[in-house]
């Protein structure tokens, strides 16, 4: 439970549910029409919240599980090196 603790972390959330604020507004001007003039804005801003917080409600609901990143922000966890073999008195074939 660590992870969510870190700058870091919160970092890469905050692209995230920039990122996902700004698609889902464009989703919704897009769809519902082609006059900004026309929009329902207190809906479309409100679409685009609630998506916003489900992608910070999902970053900190799956925090710790499986590797991490990549966001712009962040770099790919490097996955571990196996561990090498006890030698067992056998040459390796």
């Amino acid at each position: 439970m660590g992870t969510i603790w870190t700058v870091s972390f919160w970092k890469a959330t905050a692209e995230r549910a920039i990122r996902t604020f700004a698609q889902a507004l464009a989703a919704v001007l897009v769809a519902g029409t082609t006059n900004l003039l026309d929009v329902a804005w207190s809906a479309a801003l409100g679409t685009a919240g609630l998506a916003t917080l489900l992608a910070v409600l999902t970053a900190v609901g799956t925090a710790g599980i499986g590797p991490h990143g990549p966001g712009i922000m962040e770099t790919p966890t490097p996955q571990a090196a196996p561990e090498p073999a006890a030698p067992s008195g056998q040459p390796a074939v």
